[in-house]
């Protein structure tokens, strides 16, 4: 190898050592999935993704009578066994399951249904019978169904409640609300159960057709669709006037967010402030923004979008983990119109 060539080969061994050394002088550990950004405010990015829903295994065909259903028996050749129900100024032949699980019959009296199936209850009518009928043949029926009722809320077309008659995924309950209005806001949509927000997502169910989210539905579940004309951000921590601002058509950008919430005089870290963002039900992004550089000018206040949370700390933290202990008793107290995201990832246990 001539001088020229060793000379080469040096330069470049150099120049990777010099590199390598560089970025291991600049090195943090930081969380996977999390973004360091140059040129801009944001100085660091990570992405959350919640796990869907456990997938229930498919809900039995068999409808489970419950309290309110009005059942319709028919004896075979024996008319009288038959109740009618009153109901205002018209009559509904049949008998409504009562608070107690019961419907009443002629004859029989209060015979307990509730938490059964048809056939069950058919089969045990039919025993009851045998006092009174040789071999009764026994007809048993829903007339009206009310005890497994499914709320849509919101901008649907046609909200309401409506009574499952059959098991029905969440793509199959969203249809009997006949569509959107024109201002739903499919990101902030959810779907309650039991007093928590599942980790569903109904924007990527009906525009990725993501399978995963069409969960089955069960007696009582609600699904609530906001518009996006009450669009809003929340500002916490160091600041005089922290709370909700109205999120204008125009958009809203992070500084002109903290100038109406005001800093307070003293006792504030703005080269950490922290946003909270939610991109869906179950993706959001958590910022970290160097509102200092946007003070010198030399990066563009950060756009916001509707739901996102802007958290001014009183002094440097460690991580994100003190950040969320710091700013939780303030999410709390706006628990009922943060988007979905912010509520199962912060306030769902």
């Amino acid at each position: 190898m001539n001088s020229r060539a060793r000379l080469y080969t040096y330069c470049v061994v150099l120049l990777g050592t010099i590199v390598l050394l560089a970025g291991c002088a600049t090195y943090a550990d930081l969380p996977h999935g999390t973004v360091k950004e140059t040129g801009s405010a944001v100085s660091e990015r990570e992405s959350v993704v919640l796990a869907p829903e456990t997938t229930d295994a498919p809900p039995s065909l068999d409808y489970v009578i419950g309290v309110g259903d009005v059942l319709l028996v028919t004896v075979a050749g024996k008319p009288e066994f038959t109740a009618t129900l009153p109901t205002g100024t018209s009559k509904v032949q049949g008998s409504r399951v009562d608070g107690a699980g019961n419907i009443h019959l002629p004859f029989l009296g209060a015979v307990k249904v509730a938490g059964l199936t048809i056939f069950q209850t058919r089969e045990k009518l039919q025993g009851l019978l045998l006092k009174y009928v040789r071999e009764p043949w026994v007809v048993v029926e829903v007339a009206e169904y009310h005890s497994q009722p499914l709320y849509l809320l919101g901008q649907f077309k046609n909200a309401g409640t409506y009574y499952l008659d059959r098991p029905l995924t969440l793509v199959q309950g969203l249809s009997l609300g006949n569509g959107f209005d024109p201002t739903a806001n499919l990101r902030g949509a959810r779907v309650s159960r039991d007093n928590r927000i599942m980790r569903v997502d109904l924007a990527d169910l009906l525009m990725n057709g993501d399978s995963r989210q069409n969960i089955w539905l069960r007696a009582g579940d609600t699904i609530y669709v906001p518009d996006n004309r009450n669009q809003q951000v929340f500002v916490f921590g160091a600041v005089k006037k922290p709370g909700a601002i109205p999120f204008p058509t125009a958009g809203l950008n992070i500084a002109q967010a903290i100038a109406t919430a005001d800093f307070r005089d003293a006792g504030y870290d703005i080269r950490h402030v922290r946003v909270i963002r939610s991109l869906s039900a179950t993706r959001g992004e958590l910022l970290v923004v160097d509102f200092d550089k946007i003070l010198r000018g030399e990066a563009v206040p950060l756009p916001l979008q509707d739901g996102d949370i802007v958290f001014v700390p009183r002094n440097t933290f460690g991580s994100w983990n003190d950040v969320i202990a710091e700013i939780l008793p303030s999410l709390q107290t706006v628990s009922a119109i943060l988007q979905p995201f912010v509520s199962i990832k912060f306030l769902r246990d």
